[in-house]
């Protein structure tokens, strides 16, 4: 996309046309995401083994956990990339991907060398107990261990390319890797392949991962001068003014994804109390909610960079728009999900496992968990357009409440009056709380806006 493109697009393009250009490569590399998760999850199920599907589930907070890095670097440098844009401070637009890039990559790197280190206390805390240890931790081998790396640096990528408008760049490069694990996954998993279960799960995401970095390598070095994501190690500085812009809106992003890998430690070691069928269930009801979650924060992810230029370059009306345009797609995806997820739990959690008493646990958590879902797109959102404005302490206020002060106190509460079938009803207290309470920031955030705009 050339700059008078870019320019255009932000600053001009009709609305409709402007959210559906960057939200819709971002929606569909987020199903494509949720997908090659769903991969993991079908092909171990076809195992018909609860143990090695509980692997899965109870590895996932640690590669939630990745979410912190990319939060840091890549939604802070977006932000902040972004908002340089609509500035004109392209040096800033340089050094701050620059600055993202080699941040994000050490970071993978000393995450890895962590986890590897610390992994015998580290499946205690996860809830893996004898029987499910060695599958999980063959299960990070591969994911973690050799993979976090690439995990990481394939999504803060995507981010830095999706800042500049490259939205349809930076799925293609996304989906890649998506795509590349879901046909990898039945070789490396199945008996008629390799055979290798849970661990030829996590085989098959690494080499996916190291294809999608491969391909924004080559990106950037066709694009080379005419991007404005550098990833030259001579623009790479420590600067206060770039560290800063980046950190107060990745700090925040990043806390929220630790605080989301805690909820889920907590509602993993809850589950874990009812046997490796109850977490089974609980892994597939999550994967399946995560699709219209995921449609959500895809939305979420494409507007920022609309919003972000519109609010630097104080054309707060094309802001707003833009906001309320994605909103309504995002609530009646949201609805849509709910209303099919109420009414089809059953043979959607019985197509991954046909087993009796996990299908009878999935599809209690199926429906507990799906009412949350309008109450999210109202948080997504609010939250993105939080960090496409360099907002930190709200998101970061908002990640608090949601996990501290609402969501894992509930997890105790309901599964104490409503044993493990309440687990499931916990995020919907949550979000129902915070959707309101979005609502009444927004308002206040707009209004504060419009009046900043005509005293100018």
């Amino acid at each position: 996309m050339s700059g008078d493109s870019r320019v255009e697009l932000f600053e001009t393009a009709p609305i409709p046309k402007a959210v559906l250009k960057l939200c819709i490569p971002t929606v569909l590399s987020s199903l494509v995401m949720v997908l090659y998760n769903l991969a993991d999850t079908f092909f171990v199920g076809m195992l018909n083994d609860p143990v090695q599907n509980a692997a899965v589930t109870l590895a996932a907070p640690v590669l939630l956990a990745f979410n912190a890095i990319n939060n840091l670097f890549g939604v802070g440098t977006s932000s902040m990339m972004s908002r340089a844009l609509g500035v004109k401070e392209y040096e800033t637009v340089y050094r701050s991907s620059a600055f993202g890039f080699y941040c994000s990559a050490f970071c993978g790197v000393i995450f890895s060398l962590l986890v590897t280190v610390l992994q015998s206390p580290l499946l205690k805390i996860l809830g893996a107990d004898s029987v499910t240890s060695q599958p999980t931790s063959q299960y990070m081998f591969w994911t973690v261990t050799l993979g976090a790396a690439p995990s990481i640096l394939n999504v803060v990528l995507a981010y830095l390319v999706r800042a500049e408008g490259s939205a349809l760049h930076a799925s293609i490069g996304t989906m890649s890797g998506c795509l590349l694990n879901i046909i990898l996954d039945p070789v490396f998993i199945m008996p008629w392949g390799l055979d290798m279960g849970a661990a030829g799960a996590g085989c098959a995401t690494f080499i996916s991962n190291c294809v999608a970095c491969l391909y924004f390598a080559v990106l950037l070095f066709v694009k080379r001068g005419k991007t404005y994501v550098c990833v030259d190690f001579r623009k790479f500085r420590l600067d206060k003014h770039i560290a800063g812009g980046v950190c107060s809106v990745g700090i925040p992003a990043m806390i929220q994804n630790l605080l989301n890998v805690t909820g889920m430690t907590v509602l993993n070691n809850f589950t874990s109390a009812f046997g490796e069928q109850a977490v089974s269930a609980m892994g597939i009801a999550q994967k399946l909610a995560m699709i219209p979650m995921q449609v959500s924060m895809g939305l979420g992810q494409g507007i920022m960079p609309l919003v972000g230029y519109n609010y630097s370059s104080k054309n707060i009306k094309r802001m707003k728009n833009g906001f309320f345009y994605a909103f309504k797609i995002s609530l009646g995806i949201m609805l849509c999900a709910t209303a099919l997820y109420l009414i089809f739990a059953e043979p959607l959690i019985r197509s991954f496992m046909d087993n009796e008493q996990v299908v009878s646990y999935g599809k209690s958590f199926l429906r507990g968990l799906c009412l949350a879902q309008p109450f999210l797109c109202v948080d997504f959102l609010a939250v993105g357009l939080f960090q496409a404005c360099g907002l930190g302490k709200h998101s970061l206020i908002f990640a608090f409440m949601r996990k501290i002060l609402l969501e894992i106190p509930a997890l105790f509460i309901l599964n104490i009056i409503f044993p493990l079938y309440g687990l499931a009803y916990a995020q919907l207290c949550a979000e129902f709380v915070l959707a309101c309470a979005a609502v009444i920031v927004l308002l206040r955030l707009f209004k504060r806006l419009s009046k900043e705009k005509q005293s100018e």
